[in-house]
């Protein structure tokens, strides 16, 4: 517990807005282990990448303890902070997102991702449940023994009714609303223009997360605009399928192997990504 509390702290302070918190999303132990490896602060994981490599589609299909087993496997396997995409949570009511996170935590996670929005139907909750769910997390917060981070998703952008003026007046409405109730970060999906971002940013006035995607600023100029943080989201997930379809395609086509065996890691490389770690938080 003392040992996640520490992780926890420290993920925490990525999010103090000196810097941008460059965040991959990996989707299972050997992709988080990379990510480590290559030197990044803090890991996430991706619930597209990681529920695909389970066998079902992005959303809440999985069983929740499957799922939550999944993140314990990845948390376990690292030394740097880790934070879940619980999707929507897991619950119907506030209680049962809350019952999630802390089973979530338990195996060793220090930030979550909750979305806004109902996967089977693309249609934004009510704000008033989705401050529900946040205020119970709030207060999960302070009685789980452990400062997980909370980055509020909203999906306004994509879902809110309108033009493109109407929708970032939502998305603003409703992360003004999620930071307002004690979210940590908030994150507009699917902003990538730097005007938009740099509106929306002056409009909170907290840690606001970005996501890859193309089109997106680089890096520096994130920084410029007064982001906090800057995710993957599963755009590592498409890259590495990107690669497997290319090198399928050139031994078929070509009957080459270039693809599978140029800027690749070794079999010790690959066995190591599975070693024990020290130093990693134990369940809450």
């Amino acid at each position: 517990m003392h040992r996640q509390s520490e992780l926890a702290e420290e993920f925490r302070g990525l999010h103090d807005r000196r810097d941008v918190l460059v965040l991959p999303n990996a989707w299972d132990v050997p992709s988080a282990r990379v990510f480590e490896d290559e030197g990044f602060p803090a890991v996430a994981t991706s619930s597209a990448g990681m529920l695909v490599s389970l066998g079902y589609s992005d959303g809440e299909g999985i069983p929740a303890g499957d799922f939550v087993a999944a993140i314990g496997r990845i948390a376990r396997a690292l030394s740097v902070p880790l934070s879940a995409d619980i999707v929507g949570g897991f619950g119907r009511s506030p209680e049962g997102v809350a019952r999630t996170v802390r089973a979530v935590v338990g195996a060793g996670a220090v930030g979550i991702n909750i979305e806004d929005f109902v996967h089977a139907e693309k249609k934004l909750l009510p704000l008033e449940r989705q401050t529900a769910r946040l205020r119970a997390l709030v207060r999960l917060q302070k009685s789980v023994g452990v400062p997980f981070v909370i980055n509020a998703r909203t999906d306004a952008l994509r879902f809110a009714p309108g033009d493109d003026g109407a929708r970032l007046r939502e998305a603003i409405r409703r992360a003004t609303a999620y930071r307002d109730v004690g979210a940590d970060c908030v994150y507009p999906m699917g902003m990538t223009d730097a005007g938009t971002i740099s509106k929306f940013v002056k409009a909170l006035d907290c840690p606001v997360n970005v996501m890859v995607r193309k089109g997106l600023p680089p890096v520096p100029e994130l920084k410029r605009l007064g982001v906090a943080r800057v995710s993957f989201g599963p755009t590592a997930s498409y890259a590495a399928m990107g690669v497997l379809k290319r090198a399928s395609r050139e031994v078929l086509q070509k009957g080459t192997y270039d693809a599978l065996t140029e800027g690749v890691i070794t079999f010790e490389e690959l066995n190591a990504l599975a070693a024990p770690r020290k130093g990693r938080a134990k369940a809450a």
